[in-house]
């Protein structure tokens, strides 16, 4: 049985390798009929990329053209508000505070009466003046008319008697312009029982209370006004703008306008009043003085506000929209779109900002168009489309793309 089961399986053998190499063939020509098929697609893409490769749509951007306008030459900076008067007001005399007049806050004139003293001691010294003047009055009157007697009675008076009469006259003449002065002396001291406002101004916290003691050495005061009508701003330019201020003083009142700190709300408006007499050498700025009216208090004494000077006006100047400049690493650009629609970069000069325009010195032509807005998806090349403000800001994200320089 054995035997004639040796020569099957040696006849099966034989046509499974058959098989197996014919699988690889037919394997190989598949496997090299697909990598033809993928170089083919390959070249052909290349071949024609405008066939597959689709152009971007046009960016939506805002354009604003370059004019030539009227531009304000301003020079901005940051100041702080100072009163224009302080005075912290103290009693002069020592006493009892019977009566605080004033309130918190209030809005005071020169000579109100803020707090009443005891005015007791002061007006008995002043009677005591009074009373001793009088006396020496008396006395002074008695003696004129004794060293009148002597003179009359001529040769039967010695020269004695009339010299000694003259001098006791003498003497009570200057004790009675004493007695006086001591008692203006004591109406002044009892004058200071009445603590009035030395200026027109505002009143603020209330230091001392009714019933304290208070004397004319301690150093805390009832309270303290501030005048803020008119009032002033302290501010600060560089050491290279004292020239063109001092050249627009030099021609009359320089406008000053206070803003908030964030430059958004106008709040007063002013003159240039003072030019500090030396710059700081350590920061290289010189500090300015510039008065306000403030009729409507919109300026309170310690606030931080914005200044701008307005030091002259350029007829003819080239500007755009502030909106329009770009800060890069080789300094400021804007792009502009030509009418191709096409946007490029192009490097520019500027002097300042003024009303939300900047001033351009180079780098641009009146009549071109500028991005105001949407620049934050154009690269140099780019299609761009005109939109309107609400329309660009309402746009769809485009997919992130890699970053530029500015």
């Amino acid at each position: 049985m054995h035997g004639t089961l040796k020569p099957m399986q040696q006849h099966k053998r034989p046509a499974r390798r058959s098989r197996r190499a014919s699988i690889a063939w037919l394997l190989a020509a598949l496997l090299a009929a697909g990598m033809g098929y993928y170089g083919w697609q390959r070249v052909h893409a290349v071949a024609q990329p405008t066939q597959s490769a689709k152009a971007p749509p046009p960016i939506p951007v805002t354009l604003a053209t370059v004019e030539i306008r009227p531009f304000n030459l301003l020079l901005g900076g940051l100041g702080t508000v100072q009163a224009y008067n302080t005075v912290q007001v103290r009693t002069r005399i020592d006493g009892e505070v019977q009566r605080i007049v004033f309130k918190e806050g209030q809005t005071v004139h020169r000579g109100d009466i803020l707090a009443e003293i005891d005015p007791r001691p002061y007006q008995a010294a002043l009677d005591q003046a009074k009373a001793k003047k009088a006396q020496d009055e008396a006395n002074l009157k008695n003696a004129k008319v004794d060293l009148d007697r002597y003179t009359r009675l001529g040769e039967f008076a010695s020269r004695q008697q009339t010299d000694t009469q003259a001098s006791t006259v003498n003497q009570l003449t200057a004790q009675v312009a004493a007695d006086q002065a001591a008692a203006d002396n004591a109406q002044t001291q009892l004058s200071y029982a009445t603590v009035r406002s030395p200026l027109d101004g505002i009143t603020g916290f209330r230091q001392v209370d009714a019933g304290n003691i208070v004397n004319a050495s301690a150093q805390t005061p009832i309270v303290t006004i501030t005048q803020i009508e008119p009032i002033f701003v302290v501010f600060t330019a560089s050491e290279e703008q004292l020239q063109p201020i001092m050249a627009a003083l030099t021609k009359g009142n320089v406008p000053v306008e206070a803003r908030s700190t964030d430059g958004l709300t106008k709040l007063s408006d002013g003159r240039l009043d003072l030019v500090n007499n030396q710059v700081d050498t350590a920061t290289g700025t010189i500090r300015l003085k510039a008065a306000f009216a403030n009729r409507d208090h919109a300026l309170w004494p310690g606030l931080s506000v914005s200044t701008s000077i307005r030091l002259g006006i350029v007829q003819d100047a080239l500007t755009i929209p502030d909106d329009a400049v770009q800060h890069g690493p080789n300094g400021l650009f804007a792009f502009v779109v030509g009418p191709d629609s096409e946007a490029r970069q192009q490097a520019i000069t500027v002097s300042g900002s003024s009303e939300g325009r900047t001033r351009v010195t180079g780098g641009l032509a009146a009549g071109e168009r500028v991005i105001k807005d949407g620049q934050y998806r154009v690269l140099t090349g780019s299609k761009v489309a005109e939109t309107q403000p609400q329309e660009t800001a309402q746009a769809a994200p485009l997919p992130a793309t890699p970053s530029r320089e500015h």
